[in-house]
Protein backbone atom coordinates (compact mmCIF):
# COMPACT_ATOMS: atom_id res chain seq x y z
CA UNK A 1 0.00 0.00 0.00
CA UNK A 2 1.88 3.29 -0.66
CA UNK A 3 3.03 5.86 1.98
CA UNK A 4 0.93 8.84 0.31
CA UNK A 5 -2.23 6.65 0.27
CA UNK A 6 -2.00 5.45 4.10
CA UNK A 7 -4.17 7.41 6.54
CA UNK A 8 -2.99 4.35 9.85
CA UNK A 9 0.45 3.42 9.82
CA UNK A 10 2.41 1.72 12.35
CA UNK A 11 5.72 0.68 12.53
CA UNK A 12 7.27 -1.96 14.52
CA UNK A 13 4.50 -1.10 17.75
CA UNK A 14 5.06 -3.56 20.53
CA UNK A 15 2.84 -3.43 23.70
CA UNK A 16 2.39 -5.54 26.68
CA UNK A 17 -0.13 -5.30 30.00
CA UNK A 18 1.01 -4.33 32.98
CA UNK A 19 1.39 -8.21 34.05
CA UNK A 20 3.87 -8.81 31.08
CA UNK A 21 1.50 -10.20 29.08
CA UNK A 22 2.18 -9.21 25.53
CA UNK A 23 -0.29 -8.62 23.25
CA UNK A 24 2.19 -7.02 19.75
CA UNK A 25 6.11 -7.51 19.37
CA UNK A 26 6.95 -5.58 16.18
CA UNK A 27 3.90 -5.25 14.92
CA UNK A 28 2.86 -2.84 11.01
CA UNK A 29 -0.31 -2.08 9.74
CA UNK A 30 -1.27 0.06 6.73
CA UNK A 31 -4.66 1.02 6.32
CA UNK A 32 -5.66 2.78 3.68
CA UNK A 33 -8.86 4.77 1.97
CA UNK A 34 -12.21 2.42 2.46
CA UNK A 35 -13.78 0.51 5.03
CA UNK A 36 -11.75 -1.63 6.53
CA UNK A 37 -13.15 -4.48 8.78
CA UNK A 38 -10.76 -5.66 11.31
CA UNK A 39 -11.68 -9.52 12.48
CA UNK A 40 -9.56 -11.41 15.22
CA UNK A 41 -10.41 -14.46 17.80
CA UNK A 42 -11.09 -12.89 20.92
CA UNK A 43 -7.84 -12.19 22.81
CA UNK A 44 -6.27 -11.46 19.47
CA UNK A 45 -5.98 -7.34 20.45
CA UNK A 46 -8.35 -6.05 17.89
CA UNK A 47 -9.93 -3.32 20.51
CA UNK A 48 -5.96 -3.00 22.06
CA UNK A 49 -4.89 -2.04 18.87
CA UNK A 50 -7.57 0.97 18.47
CA UNK A 51 -7.17 2.19 21.90
CA UNK A 52 -3.44 2.59 20.68
CA UNK A 53 -4.49 4.22 17.41
CA UNK A 54 -6.52 6.19 19.00
CA UNK A 55 -4.03 7.36 21.78
CA UNK A 56 -5.52 5.77 24.69
CA UNK A 57 -2.98 3.41 25.38
CA UNK A 58 0.66 3.86 24.48
CA UNK A 59 3.16 1.56 22.57
CA UNK A 60 6.45 0.58 24.21
CA UNK A 61 8.26 0.55 20.80
CA UNK A 62 7.33 1.78 17.46
CA UNK A 63 5.40 4.50 16.05
CA UNK A 64 1.68 5.13 15.15
CA UNK A 65 1.00 7.88 12.50
CA UNK A 66 -2.65 8.85 11.60
CA UNK A 67 -2.94 11.03 8.73
CA UNK A 68 -5.95 14.02 9.42
CA UNK A 69 -8.27 14.09 12.39
CA UNK A 70 -9.54 10.87 14.43
CA UNK A 71 -12.53 9.55 15.76
CA UNK A 72 -13.32 6.77 18.17
CA UNK A 73 -16.05 4.78 18.80
CA UNK A 74 -15.24 2.90 21.96
CA UNK A 75 -16.73 -1.09 22.59
CA UNK A 76 -17.95 0.31 26.25
CA UNK A 77 -19.48 3.73 26.29
CA UNK A 78 -20.56 5.58 28.91
CA UNK A 79 -22.38 9.00 28.50
CA UNK A 80 -22.95 11.28 31.54
CA UNK A 81 -26.70 11.33 32.03
CA UNK A 82 -26.39 15.16 32.95
CA UNK A 83 -25.28 16.11 29.53
CA UNK A 84 -27.63 17.75 27.59
CA UNK A 85 -27.78 16.54 24.21
CA UNK A 86 -25.84 19.84 22.57
CA UNK A 87 -22.95 19.08 25.54
CA UNK A 88 -22.88 15.17 24.23
CA UNK A 89 -22.88 16.17 20.55
CA UNK A 90 -19.86 18.24 21.26
CA UNK A 91 -21.75 21.49 19.59
CA UNK A 92 -22.26 23.81 23.07
CA UNK A 93 -20.15 26.21 22.65
CA UNK A 94 -21.10 27.00 19.20
CA UNK A 95 -24.58 26.97 19.76
CA UNK A 96 -23.81 29.61 22.38
CA UNK A 97 -22.02 31.50 20.60
CA UNK A 98 -24.15 31.35 17.88
CA UNK A 99 -26.74 32.43 19.88
CA UNK A 100 -24.73 35.59 21.09
CA UNK A 101 -24.45 36.73 17.73
CA UNK A 102 -28.47 36.64 17.04
CA UNK A 103 -28.58 38.77 20.26
CA UNK A 104 -26.14 41.50 18.96
CA UNK A 105 -23.16 40.38 20.26
CA UNK A 106 -19.97 40.91 17.40
CA UNK A 107 -17.28 39.60 19.81
CA UNK A 108 -14.24 38.32 17.55
CA UNK A 109 -14.58 35.29 20.19
CA UNK A 110 -17.94 34.27 19.00
CA UNK A 111 -16.90 34.12 15.30
CA UNK A 112 -14.00 32.02 16.14
CA UNK A 113 -16.05 29.73 17.66
CA UNK A 114 -18.52 29.08 14.81
CA UNK A 115 -15.89 29.40 11.89
CA UNK A 116 -17.64 27.79 9.27
CA UNK A 117 -20.43 25.53 11.22
CA UNK A 118 -23.08 28.13 10.65
CA UNK A 119 -25.36 25.58 9.98
CA UNK A 120 -24.49 23.34 13.00
CA UNK A 121 -27.66 22.86 14.04
CA UNK A 122 -29.78 21.86 11.24
CA UNK A 123 -26.92 19.11 10.49
CA UNK A 124 -26.96 18.14 14.15
CA UNK A 125 -31.02 17.81 14.03
CA UNK A 126 -30.52 16.13 10.64
CA UNK A 127 -27.84 13.50 12.19
CA UNK A 128 -30.01 12.51 15.09
CA UNK A 129 -33.24 12.11 12.77
CA UNK A 130 -31.07 10.01 10.50
CA UNK A 131 -29.72 8.03 13.13
CA UNK A 132 -33.65 7.65 14.84
CA UNK A 133 -32.54 10.01 17.77
CA UNK A 134 -34.92 13.20 16.47
CA UNK A 135 -36.82 13.04 19.75
CA UNK A 136 -33.90 13.66 21.52
CA UNK A 137 -33.68 17.56 20.39
CA UNK A 138 -30.65 19.32 21.30
CA UNK A 139 -31.58 21.14 24.78
CA UNK A 140 -32.89 18.46 26.62
CA UNK A 141 -30.89 16.51 29.09
CA UNK A 142 -29.39 12.89 27.93
CA UNK A 143 -30.68 10.79 31.03
CA UNK A 144 -30.89 7.47 31.12
CA UNK A 145 -30.34 6.64 27.84
CA UNK A 146 -30.25 3.06 26.91
CA UNK A 147 -27.28 1.03 26.01
CA UNK A 148 -28.12 1.23 22.36
CA UNK A 149 -29.23 4.99 22.29
CA UNK A 150 -25.35 5.88 23.61
CA UNK A 151 -24.19 4.34 20.93
CA UNK A 152 -26.11 5.92 18.36
CA UNK A 153 -25.35 9.25 20.21
CA UNK A 154 -21.72 9.22 20.48
CA UNK A 155 -21.41 8.15 16.66
CA UNK A 156 -24.04 10.85 15.66
CA UNK A 157 -21.32 13.15 18.07
CA UNK A 158 -18.47 11.56 15.34
CA UNK A 159 -20.66 12.08 11.98
CA UNK A 160 -20.78 15.86 12.83
CA UNK A 161 -17.13 16.36 13.13
CA UNK A 162 -16.27 14.60 10.18
CA UNK A 163 -13.20 12.90 11.03
CA UNK A 164 -11.22 12.24 7.85
CA UNK A 165 -10.63 8.19 9.97
CA UNK A 166 -13.14 6.70 11.79
CA UNK A 167 -12.77 3.86 14.03
CA UNK A 168 -15.79 1.82 15.90
CA UNK A 169 -15.13 -1.27 18.21
CA UNK A 170 -18.51 -3.33 18.27
CA UNK A 171 -20.41 -0.40 17.26
CA UNK A 172 -23.42 -3.00 16.78
CA UNK A 173 -23.52 -5.00 20.50
CA UNK A 174 -26.48 -3.64 22.47
CA UNK A 175 -28.40 -2.08 19.10
CA UNK A 176 -31.98 -3.14 18.06
CA UNK A 177 -32.76 -4.43 14.79
CA UNK A 178 -33.97 -1.06 14.07
CA UNK A 179 -30.87 0.74 15.25
CA UNK A 180 -29.11 -1.41 13.54
CA UNK A 181 -30.07 -0.30 10.32
CA UNK A 182 -29.62 3.26 10.95
CA UNK A 183 -25.88 2.39 11.96
CA UNK A 184 -25.72 0.32 8.28
CA UNK A 185 -27.28 3.17 6.61
CA UNK A 186 -24.39 5.19 8.05
CA UNK A 187 -21.63 3.00 7.54
CA UNK A 188 -22.65 2.87 3.93
CA UNK A 189 -22.80 6.50 3.70
CA UNK A 190 -18.94 7.20 5.65
CA UNK A 191 -17.15 9.09 2.81
CA UNK A 192 -13.80 8.50 4.74
CA UNK A 193 -11.35 6.04 5.79
CA UNK A 194 -12.92 3.58 8.63
CA UNK A 195 -11.44 0.76 10.55
CA UNK A 196 -14.64 -1.81 11.98
CA UNK A 197 -13.94 -4.10 14.99
CA UNK A 198 -17.20 -6.43 14.61
CA UNK A 199 -18.79 -9.80 14.71
CA UNK A 200 -21.70 -8.66 13.29
CA UNK A 201 -21.90 -10.65 9.30
CA UNK A 202 -24.24 -7.95 7.86
CA UNK A 203 -22.09 -4.77 9.12
CA UNK A 204 -18.96 -7.43 7.77
CA UNK A 205 -20.63 -7.46 4.44
CA UNK A 206 -20.46 -3.28 4.25
CA UNK A 207 -16.75 -3.00 4.04
CA UNK A 208 -14.35 -3.17 1.39
CA UNK A 209 -11.42 -4.90 3.03
CA UNK A 210 -11.09 -7.44 5.86
CA UNK A 211 -7.51 -7.49 7.84
CA UNK A 212 -7.90 -10.93 10.18
CA UNK A 213 -5.55 -10.06 13.25
CA UNK A 214 -4.11 -13.78 14.18
CA UNK A 215 -1.07 -14.62 15.75
CA UNK A 216 0.18 -10.62 16.76
CA UNK A 217 -0.12 -9.87 12.59
CA UNK A 218 -2.51 -9.13 10.09
CA UNK A 219 -3.36 -10.90 6.65
CA UNK A 220 -5.29 -9.04 4.46
CA UNK A 221 -8.00 -10.01 1.76
CA UNK A 222 -10.37 -7.93 -0.91
CA UNK A 223 -14.10 -7.37 -0.30
CA UNK A 224 -16.40 -7.99 2.16
CA UNK A 225 -16.49 -10.80 4.48
CA UNK A 226 -18.42 -13.60 2.54
CA UNK A 227 -15.52 -12.94 0.09
CA UNK A 228 -13.21 -13.66 2.78
CA UNK A 229 -14.52 -16.71 4.13
CA UNK A 230 -14.66 -18.04 0.22
CA UNK A 231 -10.86 -16.88 0.09
CA UNK A 232 -9.87 -18.46 3.32
CA UNK A 233 -11.94 -21.60 2.50
CA UNK A 234 -9.49 -22.08 -0.46
CA UNK A 235 -6.68 -21.24 1.40
CA UNK A 236 -7.07 -23.62 3.76
CA UNK A 237 -8.25 -26.30 1.01
CA UNK A 238 -4.76 -25.66 -0.07
CA UNK A 239 -2.69 -25.61 3.10
CA UNK A 240 -4.54 -29.25 3.73
CA UNK A 241 -3.22 -30.35 0.67
CA UNK A 242 0.03 -29.48 1.41
CA UNK A 243 -0.26 -30.85 4.65
CA UNK A 244 -0.95 -34.64 2.83
CA UNK A 245 1.64 -34.28 0.42
CA UNK A 246 4.42 -33.11 3.08
CA UNK A 247 3.10 -36.04 5.50
CA UNK A 248 3.53 -38.77 1.92
CA UNK A 249 7.02 -37.34 1.43
CA UNK A 250 7.85 -37.74 5.68
CA UNK A 251 6.83 -41.25 4.53
CA UNK A 252 8.81 -42.13 1.67
CA UNK A 253 11.88 -40.70 3.19
CA UNK A 254 11.03 -42.76 6.09
CA UNK A 255 11.10 -45.78 3.69
CA UNK A 256 14.19 -44.44 1.82
CA UNK A 257 16.45 -44.37 4.75
CA UNK A 258 15.32 -47.53 6.38
CA UNK A 259 16.01 -49.26 2.78
CA UNK A 260 19.27 -47.82 2.83
CA UNK A 261 20.22 -48.88 6.05
CA UNK A 262 19.18 -52.04 4.98
CA UNK A 263 21.94 -52.10 2.29
CA UNK A 264 24.48 -50.73 4.37
CA UNK A 265 24.29 -53.62 6.78
CA UNK A 266 24.71 -56.22 4.17
CA UNK A 267 27.77 -54.39 2.73
CA UNK A 268 29.20 -54.46 6.26
CA UNK A 269 28.47 -58.25 6.49
CA UNK A 270 30.03 -59.05 3.40
CA UNK A 271 33.07 -56.55 3.62
CA UNK A 272 33.47 -58.44 7.27
CA UNK A 273 33.27 -61.97 5.47
CA UNK A 274 36.00 -60.68 2.77
CA UNK A 275 37.92 -59.83 5.59
CA UNK A 276 37.85 -63.05 7.50
CA UNK A 277 38.48 -65.03 4.33
CA UNK A 278 41.72 -63.12 4.02
CA UNK A 279 40.90 -63.15 -0.33
CA UNK A 280 42.95 -59.99 -0.97
CA UNK A 281 45.81 -58.16 0.57
CA UNK A 282 45.15 -56.70 4.11
CA UNK A 283 46.01 -53.32 3.01
CA UNK A 284 44.09 -53.39 -0.27
CA UNK A 285 40.89 -54.93 2.17
CA UNK A 286 41.55 -51.86 4.60
CA UNK A 287 41.41 -49.41 2.10
CA UNK A 288 37.99 -50.60 0.89
CA UNK A 289 36.83 -50.71 4.74
CA UNK A 290 37.78 -47.14 5.05
CA UNK A 291 36.09 -46.10 1.69
CA UNK A 292 32.92 -48.03 2.13
CA UNK A 293 32.16 -46.63 5.72
CA UNK A 294 32.71 -43.07 4.13
CA UNK A 295 30.38 -43.95 1.84
CA UNK A 296 27.92 -45.33 4.03
CA UNK A 297 28.26 -42.31 6.32
CA UNK A 298 27.56 -40.14 3.56
CA UNK A 299 24.59 -41.91 2.05
CA UNK A 300 22.98 -42.22 5.92
CA UNK A 301 23.22 -38.20 6.28
CA UNK A 302 22.20 -37.66 2.97
CA UNK A 303 18.88 -39.87 3.49
CA UNK A 304 18.58 -38.22 7.35
CA UNK A 305 18.77 -34.99 6.12
CA UNK A 306 16.23 -35.45 3.39
CA UNK A 307 13.84 -36.83 6.08
CA UNK A 308 14.92 -33.73 8.27
CA UNK A 309 13.57 -31.50 5.48
CA UNK A 310 10.84 -33.09 4.80
CA UNK A 311 10.10 -33.23 8.48
CA UNK A 312 10.45 -29.48 8.62
CA UNK A 313 8.29 -29.10 5.48
CA UNK A 314 5.41 -30.93 7.19
CA UNK A 315 5.83 -28.55 10.32
CA UNK A 316 5.59 -25.67 7.66
CA UNK A 317 2.51 -26.99 6.16
CA UNK A 318 0.84 -27.87 9.31
CA UNK A 319 1.43 -24.37 10.84
CA UNK A 320 -0.66 -22.88 7.92
CA UNK A 321 -3.52 -25.06 8.49
CA UNK A 322 -5.76 -23.24 10.88
CA UNK A 323 -6.45 -24.85 14.26
CA UNK A 324 -9.94 -23.57 14.78
CA UNK A 325 -11.45 -26.89 16.27
CA UNK A 326 -14.93 -27.30 16.22
CA UNK A 327 -17.40 -28.21 19.39
CA UNK A 328 -18.86 -32.34 18.48
CA UNK A 329 -21.27 -33.29 21.51
CA UNK A 330 -24.64 -35.33 21.14
CA UNK A 331 -27.26 -34.24 24.29
CA UNK A 332 -29.71 -36.76 23.78
CA UNK A 333 -31.36 -36.49 27.43
CA UNK A 334 -32.57 -32.71 26.42
CA UNK A 335 -34.71 -34.03 23.91
CA UNK A 336 -38.53 -32.64 24.09
CA UNK A 337 -41.39 -34.51 22.35
CA UNK A 338 -43.18 -32.81 19.77
CA UNK A 339 -46.85 -31.34 21.74
CA UNK A 340 -45.23 -31.47 25.22
CA UNK A 341 -45.90 -28.22 27.45
CA UNK A 342 -42.82 -26.33 27.59
CA UNK A 343 -44.10 -22.42 29.17
CA UNK A 344 -47.24 -21.26 29.91
CA UNK A 345 -47.42 -17.49 30.35
CA UNK A 346 -51.11 -16.35 31.59
CA UNK A 347 -52.21 -12.33 31.91
CA UNK A 348 -47.95 -11.87 32.78
CA UNK A 349 -47.11 -8.37 34.03
CA UNK A 350 -43.80 -7.42 33.92
CA UNK A 351 -41.92 -6.07 36.93
CA UNK A 352 -40.33 -3.65 34.60
CA UNK A 353 -41.03 -2.27 30.99
CA UNK A 354 -45.04 -0.97 30.08
CA UNK A 355 -47.89 -2.95 29.83
CA UNK A 356 -49.09 -6.40 30.05
CA UNK A 357 -47.70 -9.19 28.15
CA UNK A 358 -50.05 -11.19 26.18
CA UNK A 359 -49.93 -14.68 26.99
CA UNK A 360 -48.32 -17.57 24.97
CA UNK A 361 -47.95 -21.25 25.48
CA UNK A 362 -45.09 -22.72 23.82
CA UNK A 363 -44.59 -26.38 23.22
CA UNK A 364 -41.87 -29.18 22.04
CA UNK A 365 -39.02 -28.38 20.85
CA UNK A 366 -40.11 -25.07 19.17
CA UNK A 367 -37.27 -22.57 18.79
CA UNK A 368 -38.87 -19.03 19.81
CA UNK A 369 -36.91 -15.54 18.87
CA UNK A 370 -37.18 -12.94 21.01
CA UNK A 371 -36.80 -9.32 18.85
CA UNK A 372 -38.41 -5.84 19.74
CA UNK A 373 -36.41 -2.69 20.16
CA UNK A 374 -34.28 -1.52 23.25
CA UNK A 375 -35.76 -1.28 26.36
CA UNK A 376 -38.94 -3.42 25.38
CA UNK A 377 -38.63 -5.98 27.93
CA UNK A 378 -36.84 -8.48 26.81
CA UNK A 379 -34.22 -9.34 29.41
CA UNK A 380 -37.26 -9.02 32.16
CA UNK A 381 -39.23 -11.11 30.32
CA UNK A 382 -36.70 -13.80 29.92
CA UNK A 383 -35.88 -12.87 33.73
CA UNK A 384 -39.58 -13.78 35.12
CA UNK A 385 -39.62 -17.04 32.92
CA UNK A 386 -36.43 -18.13 34.46
CA UNK A 387 -37.86 -17.34 37.74
CA UNK A 388 -35.19 -14.97 38.36
CA UNK A 389 -37.70 -12.23 38.28
CA UNK A 390 -41.58 -11.56 40.30
CA UNK A 391 -44.06 -10.45 37.79
CA UNK A 392 -46.12 -8.02 39.32
CA UNK A 393 -49.35 -10.03 37.89
CA UNK A 394 -50.23 -13.22 36.30
CA UNK A 395 -47.75 -16.31 36.29
CA UNK A 396 -45.05 -17.73 34.07
CA UNK A 397 -45.03 -21.46 34.61
CA UNK A 398 -42.16 -23.80 32.78
CA UNK A 399 -43.21 -27.49 32.91
CA UNK A 400 -39.40 -29.30 31.96
CA UNK A 401 -36.22 -28.47 33.57
CA UNK A 402 -34.55 -24.92 32.37
CA UNK A 403 -31.40 -22.64 32.28
CA UNK A 404 -30.89 -19.46 31.68
CA UNK A 405 -27.74 -17.72 30.13
CA UNK A 406 -27.56 -14.07 30.82
CA UNK A 407 -25.72 -11.35 29.24
CA UNK A 408 -23.50 -10.57 31.47
CA UNK A 409 -22.21 -14.38 31.51
CA UNK A 410 -22.41 -14.50 35.25
CA UNK A 411 -22.92 -18.31 35.62
CA UNK A 412 -19.33 -19.30 36.45
CA UNK A 413 -17.09 -19.04 39.82
CA UNK A 414 -13.89 -17.23 39.04
CA UNK A 415 -12.12 -18.66 41.90
CA UNK A 416 -13.10 -22.39 40.82
CA UNK A 417 -11.55 -23.96 37.45
CA UNK A 418 -13.78 -25.26 34.74
CA UNK A 419 -14.10 -29.04 35.94
CA UNK A 420 -14.84 -27.53 39.35
CA UNK A 421 -17.48 -25.13 37.26
CA UNK A 422 -19.41 -27.76 35.66
CA UNK A 423 -19.40 -29.84 38.49
CA UNK A 424 -21.51 -27.83 40.26
CA UNK A 425 -24.38 -27.75 37.82
CA UNK A 426 -23.78 -31.77 37.82
CA UNK A 427 -23.11 -32.40 41.66
CA UNK A 428 -24.07 -36.73 40.94
CA UNK A 429 -21.29 -36.74 37.87
CA UNK A 430 -17.74 -38.04 38.86
CA UNK A 431 -14.86 -35.78 37.61
CA UNK A 432 -13.48 -38.51 34.63
CA UNK A 433 -17.38 -38.42 33.18
CA UNK A 434 -17.18 -34.38 33.15
CA UNK A 435 -13.89 -34.20 31.87
CA UNK A 436 -14.76 -36.61 29.13
CA UNK A 437 -17.97 -34.24 28.42
CA UNK A 438 -15.61 -31.24 28.39
CA UNK A 439 -13.53 -32.76 25.81
CA UNK A 440 -16.31 -32.22 23.31
CA UNK A 441 -16.39 -28.43 24.14
CA UNK A 442 -13.01 -28.38 23.67
CA UNK A 443 -11.26 -28.66 26.90
CA UNK A 444 -8.94 -31.19 27.38
CA UNK A 445 -6.76 -32.02 29.79
CA UNK A 446 -5.19 -29.24 31.48
CA UNK A 447 -7.44 -26.76 29.96
CA UNK A 448 -10.00 -28.07 31.79
CA UNK A 449 -8.26 -27.32 35.30
CA UNK A 450 -8.06 -23.85 33.99
CA UNK A 451 -9.58 -21.37 36.76
CA UNK A 452 -12.42 -19.59 35.52
CA UNK A 453 -11.35 -16.02 36.01
CA UNK A 454 -8.16 -16.69 33.68
CA UNK A 455 -10.39 -17.60 30.63
CA UNK A 456 -10.90 -15.41 27.82
CA UNK A 457 -14.19 -14.06 26.45
CA UNK A 458 -14.63 -16.72 23.79
CA UNK A 459 -13.16 -19.54 26.34
CA UNK A 460 -15.34 -18.36 29.49
CA UNK A 461 -18.62 -18.26 26.50
CA UNK A 462 -17.62 -21.58 25.85
CA UNK A 463 -17.61 -23.38 29.41
CA UNK A 464 -20.52 -21.27 30.14
CA UNK A 465 -22.51 -23.11 27.59
CA UNK A 466 -21.05 -26.41 28.63
CA UNK A 467 -21.85 -25.52 32.21
CA UNK A 468 -25.88 -25.17 31.42
CA UNK A 469 -26.16 -28.17 28.60
CA UNK A 470 -23.86 -30.55 30.76
CA UNK A 471 -26.07 -29.86 34.06
CA UNK A 472 -28.27 -32.45 35.35
CA UNK A 473 -31.45 -32.42 35.27
CA UNK A 474 -30.41 -31.63 31.33
CA UNK A 475 -32.46 -28.78 30.19
CA UNK A 476 -35.24 -29.21 28.13
CA UNK A 477 -35.95 -25.53 28.04
CA UNK A 478 -32.41 -23.28 27.15
CA UNK A 479 -32.96 -19.72 27.30
CA UNK A 480 -30.38 -17.43 25.76
CA UNK A 481 -30.29 -13.45 26.54
CA UNK A 482 -28.04 -11.70 23.50
CA UNK A 483 -25.53 -14.62 23.19
CA UNK A 484 -23.67 -13.57 20.31
CA UNK A 485 -22.96 -10.15 21.94
CA UNK A 486 -18.95 -10.06 22.15
CA UNK A 487 -18.05 -12.81 20.77
CA UNK A 488 -15.63 -13.41 17.69
CA UNK A 489 -16.72 -15.73 14.54
CA UNK A 490 -14.44 -18.95 16.23
CA UNK A 491 -16.83 -18.52 19.34
CA UNK A 492 -20.32 -18.08 17.11
CA UNK A 493 -19.58 -21.09 15.08
CA UNK A 494 -18.80 -23.40 18.78
CA UNK A 495 -22.46 -21.81 19.90
CA UNK A 496 -24.02 -22.83 16.47
CA UNK A 497 -22.44 -26.03 17.05
CA UNK A 498 -24.08 -26.56 20.46
CA UNK A 499 -27.10 -25.49 19.36
CA UNK A 500 -27.40 -28.03 16.54
CA UNK A 501 -26.55 -31.03 19.02
CA UNK A 502 -29.32 -29.53 21.63
CA UNK A 503 -32.83 -31.19 21.05
CA UNK A 504 -35.15 -29.26 23.55
CA UNK A 505 -36.92 -26.14 23.24
CA UNK A 506 -35.00 -22.59 23.11
CA UNK A 507 -36.03 -18.79 23.59
CA UNK A 508 -33.46 -16.85 22.26
CA UNK A 509 -33.41 -12.75 22.35
CA UNK A 510 -31.10 -11.10 20.09
CA UNK A 511 -30.82 -8.95 17.19
CA UNK A 512 -28.37 -10.87 14.97
CA UNK A 513 -30.63 -11.74 11.69
CA UNK A 514 -28.06 -14.38 9.98
CA UNK A 515 -27.28 -16.13 13.66
CA UNK A 516 -30.99 -16.52 14.16
CA UNK A 517 -31.89 -17.98 11.15
CA UNK A 518 -28.62 -20.26 11.15
CA UNK A 519 -30.25 -21.47 14.38
CA UNK A 520 -33.48 -22.88 13.25
CA UNK A 521 -35.89 -20.60 14.34
CA UNK A 522 -39.38 -21.90 14.12
CA UNK A 523 -41.18 -18.51 15.41
CA UNK A 524 -40.69 -15.19 16.03
CA UNK A 525 -42.01 -13.43 19.20
CA UNK A 526 -42.29 -9.59 18.83
CA UNK A 527 -42.10 -7.43 22.30
CA UNK A 528 -43.20 -4.14 21.81
CA UNK A 529 -45.59 -1.93 24.00
CA UNK A 530 -45.54 -4.58 26.34
CA UNK A 531 -47.50 -6.71 23.96
CA UNK A 532 -46.76 -9.88 22.74
CA UNK A 533 -47.25 -11.00 18.65
CA UNK A 534 -46.25 -14.23 16.68
CA UNK A 535 -44.92 -13.85 13.48
CA UNK A 536 -44.04 -17.16 11.76
CA UNK A 537 -41.23 -15.80 9.66
CA UNK A 538 -38.11 -14.88 10.58
CA UNK A 539 -38.52 -11.32 9.53
CA UNK A 540 -36.92 -8.05 10.87
CA UNK A 541 -39.40 -8.10 13.68
CA UNK A 542 -41.69 -4.90 12.71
Amino acid sequence: MSTIHTHVACSAISFSWPDGTPVFDGFDLAVGPGRTGLIGLNGSGKSTLLKLIAGELEPSAGRIRVTGELGYLPQNLVLDTALRTDEALGIARIRAALLAIEAGDASEEHFEAVGDAWDIEERALATLEQLGLGHLGLDRTVGELSGGESVLLRLAALLLHRPEVLLLDEPTNNLDLYARRRLYDAVDAWPGVMIVVSHDRELLERVDQIADLRDGEVCWYGGAFSAYEEALAAEQEAAERMVRVAEADVQRQKRELADAQVKLARRKRYGQKMWENKREPKIVMGARKRAAQESAGKHRNMHQERLAAARERLDEAVEAVRDDEEIRIELPRTRVHPGRGVVTLRDLRLRYGSGATAGFELHGPERIALVGRNGAGKTTLLRTIAGELEPLGGEAVVHVPLRFLPQRLDLLDDRLSVVENVARFAPEATNNAIRARLARFLFKGARADQPAGTLSGGERFRASLAALLLAEPAPQLLILDEPTNNLDMASVRSLMAALDAYEGALIVAGHDMPFLKSIGITRQLLLADGELTWSTCMNDGR
